[in-house]
């Protein structure tokens, strides 16, 4: 059957392409709020919020694979002005006076209290990654003809997940650590998010084929204009 490559836009959004997209957000505001604990997974030290986010990556992968990147590229500033609004409500909610009963502030500006500096690297890293792994592979699967999707997942995970983590880390901790703490932290958590994505990869071949067949849909950007800062070319 052919593929109908159609434009998602005002009213045209099927209920697939809402899920999936707040599935994307979800993913994003929740790894950013778990990521204050630190974890120990197989000796690497991390943050707990790579148990979610790399999940981001793989929606943001279905989403530029099925809808095409001009559609991933709404999604991922959608989920920057979401997690804006979760960080500024959680501010707010920090500066309020607490109620005469309530014993919790110090534990709430510990757990949800954000410096200016790991905020910068949070919102930089993300929008650097996502739009870096969402170009990657709309632009193999151009290259591949639409082939070799696990290139594609893979591909643009280990760019995107690298350049994530190399911006967050860097920007968060440089000057505050040794370089060979600052490089063994980029690298476990690179190494950590793309076998995530290696893992998934069966997992995302059943719902991007689930999808197209539902939405008889199958981008490809031939003719998109990469910038991220395009809302609709």
């Amino acid at each position: 059957m052919v593929k109908k490559v159609r434009e998602q836009g005002g009213g045209g959004y099927s209920l697939a392409f809402v899920v999936v997209t707040a599935i994307f957000v979800t993913c994003l505001i929740t790894a950013n709020i778990t990521a204050v604990k630190i974890i120990s997974v197989f000796g690497m030290t991390l943050p707990a919020g790579v148990v979610v986010f790399p999940v981001s990556y793989i929606v943001g992968d279905v989403l530029t694979e099925v809808y095409g990147y001009r559609a991933a590229r709404r999604v991922i500033w959608l989920g920057f002005l979401c997690n804006l609004l979760a960080v500024a409500a959680i501010s707010v909610g920090g500066v309020l006076p607490a109620a005469p009963f309530w014993h919790g502030q110090a534990a709430y500006e510990h757990i949800l209290g954000y410096t200016p500096r790991l905020l910068a690297a949070s919102f930089l890293a993300y929008l650097v990654g996502e739009f870096a792994n969402s170009i990657v592979m709309a632009k193999m699967k151009v290259a591949t003809n639409g082939r070799w999707l696990w290139s594609r997942t893979i591909g643009s995970t280990f760019v995107g997940e690298g350049l994530d983590s190399l911006v967050f880390v860097t920007l968060s901790f440089i000057g505050t650590i040794p370089l060979a703490g600052l490089a063994s932290a980029i690298i476990f958590q690179w190494l950590f998010k793309c076998a995530y994505e290696v893992a998934a990869t069966p997992l995302t071949y059943l719902i991007v084929g689930h999808l197209k067949h539902v939405e008889e849909i199958d981008v490809y950007d031939r003719d998109t204009r990469f910038n991220p800062l395009l809302a609709s070319k």
